[in-house]
């Protein structure tokens, strides 16, 4: 298919334009040991990805993506406190863009095509992730998952954009890797691409129904007007 009167894209950060895994894992594994509790693999982590750090956090204590079980909730805000502490100041050691992510960026800035990022990550973290990679100027808006009331799956983030950029969600296109970018974009009525290398908790993208899924991040210049 080819995307038409598109003037806005929009994309998830984490497993849609970098890989931050091994930093994501270093700052769970920090706190585990700090509470003395067992450490967990990059693999495993990579599965409790996407929606946001305090969930992140309570699926590494509980080490379950279902989050089943009781959690004591002193543990949890002791966990956070360390999980925040370290990844604040280890935010960019290991997180490395994708193939093809900055060239894709600038290919569609040319075009005339105004980028938008909805992460769930907070924005305190995302910001500086974007300046080091040196993508923040390629954005007209950024939203962490604690900028709004509500972050993915819920599409008050990308209504949102909408609303700033004043332009329609069917002038929009989401573009990323987990059920939470696919599942809010459907709720905005907004169309989406599904990148298929991410994280999505170890699930296929395309069972979320996209409009489209790529399995390289170039490819999203052959669905867009050029």
């Amino acid at each position: 298919m080819h995307f038409e009167n598109k003037r806005v894209i929009i994309f998830d950060l984490d497993g849609t334009l970098i890989d931050s895994i091994p930093d994501l894992t270093e700052a769970v594994n920090y706190m585990l040991g700090q509470l003395t509790m067992e450490r967990c693999p990059q693999e495993r982590v990579r599965h409790w990805v996407g929606n946001g750090v305090e969930i992140l956090v309570k699926r590494a204590l509980l080490g379950d993506v279902q989050m089943r079980g009781a959690l004591d909730n002193a543990l949890f805000e002791k966990g956070l406190r360390l999980f925040l502490a370290y990844y604040k100041e280890h935010l960019g050691c290991a997180t490395t863009l994708y193939p093809h992510v900055k060239t894709t960026l600038k290919t569609l800035h040319a075009r005339g095509y105004t980028l938008a990022l909805v992460t769930n990550k907070p924005i305190a973290f995302a910001q500086p992730i974007l300046d080091g990679l040196h993508l923040a100027s390629l954005f007209s808006i950024c939203l962490g998952g604690d900028s709004l009331a509500n972050k993915k799956p819920h599409p008050q983030p990308l209504l949102h954009v909408c609303n700033e950029l004043d332009i329609t969600p069917s002038q929009s296109v989401m573009v990323g890797d987990s059920k939470n970018d696919i599942e809010a974009a459907n709720s905005a009525s907004m169309q989406s691409i599904g990148v298929s290398y991410g994280y999505n908790y170890g699930e296929s993208i395309e069972a979320y129904n996209p409009s489209v899924v790529v399995e390289d991040f170039a490819q999203i210049l052959e669905f867009l007007e050029g």
